[in-house]
């Protein structure tokens, strides 16, 4: 079984509610699509569901393959919750696998939070898949999840919405916690930009104008095309710092970084959260993570 992952933040989320390790069989199994999923997923469910995952910390959700055991998994589970609009293009391999007593969630497209179109590439216009990254998007995410675990296990309701409920709060408490960190980067300097079109809901939460090379990573990154007119564009707003994401190659955001002379900073989280070791652990961290490089590449005010 996996390690248990901790949302208490010594500096921001103090009040998060601590999950301990299933001590033996449950009556559902359920899978996420992606760590953050899976993470959420697990903060309902607590220790009355078996929660597994598809796509494992460090990889990338948009372009991942099944392996075996995930097949394995999938034949066993009784829900599978994804997220949605595209994020997952290989979901049709688990809705081929998948019988008629298998639900399949999609949190995104159920969750009570209005989309945003992509801004650009392939996709442009389509639905946004990445509504976590603004927290308020993570707590609509919370409200499916509740609702489905409590309809499939209605014994064990009174609790779902419980640890729900304990999550809104936390959540609450850590888009404060990051919006007074962020709030300091000067205005003119309040640009951000990355590889993947993934934080335009994180940049309408905090105030940020954004741009970014293509738009989900399931497409074809930095072709010729895109990456001119990425050039053209930071020719006319200067950005302070270039950004890349863990996900993703850094040879795009560094050749733009070579010819327009912009530094670059990275690596983001935004499809995956890092190792157990590392700072992006699980979705407050990754949150807190992105705020501090952010804040710190930008030129935010440093404490007193």
């Amino acid at each position: 079984m996996k390690k248990q992952v901790s949302w208490v933040s010594t500096l921001l989320l103090g009040t998060l509610v601590s999950v301990s390790p299933l001590a033996g069989a449950s009556t559902l199994n359920v899978i996420a699509s992606f760590s953050i999923l899976e993470d959420l997923v697990k903060r309902i469910a607590g220790e009355d569901i078996n929660v597994n995952v598809i796509v494992p910390p460090g990889a990338d959700v948009h372009t991942w393959e099944l392996t075996p055991p995930n097949v394995l998994s999938i034949e066993e589970a009784d829900i599978i919750f994804y997220n949605g609009f595209g994020l997952e293009p290989w979901l049709r391999h688990v809705e081929a696998i998948a019988d008629d007593s298998l639900t399949l969630k999609a949190v995104a497209e159920n969750a009570d939070f209005a989309p945003l179109p992509i801004i650009t590439g392939q996709y442009q216009g389509a639905n946004d898949p990445h509504m976590w990254m603004d927290p308020k998007g993570a707590a609509a995410y919370i409200k499916v999840i509740a609702e489905t675990l409590a309809k499939h296990y209605p014994e064990k309701a009174e609790a779902f919405y419980a640890r729900a409920e304990d999550t809104y709060r936390a959540l609450d408490t850590l888009d404060q916690a990051i919006n007074e960190r962020l709030e300091g980067i000067p205005k003119t300097n309040r640009f951000l930009v990355t590889s993947e079109a993934g934080f335009r809901y994180f940049a309408r939460a905090y105030g940020f104008e954004y741009d970014a090379i293509w738009g989900l990573n399931n497409e074809t990154q930095g072709n010729a095309r895109a990456m001119a007119e990425m050039n053209e564009r930071l020719a006319k707003t200067r950005a302070p710092a270039l950004f890349y994401e863990s996900t993703v190659p850094c040879i795009h955001m560094d050749a733009l970084s070579r010819a327009t002379g912009i530094s670059l900073a990275g690596p983001l989280h935004v499809d995956a959260f890092s190792s157990q070791d590392d700072q992006a652990y699980d979705y407050p961290a990754m949150l807190r993570y992105n705020a501090e490089l952010i804040h710190g590449a930008l030129g935010g005010a440093r404490p007193e």
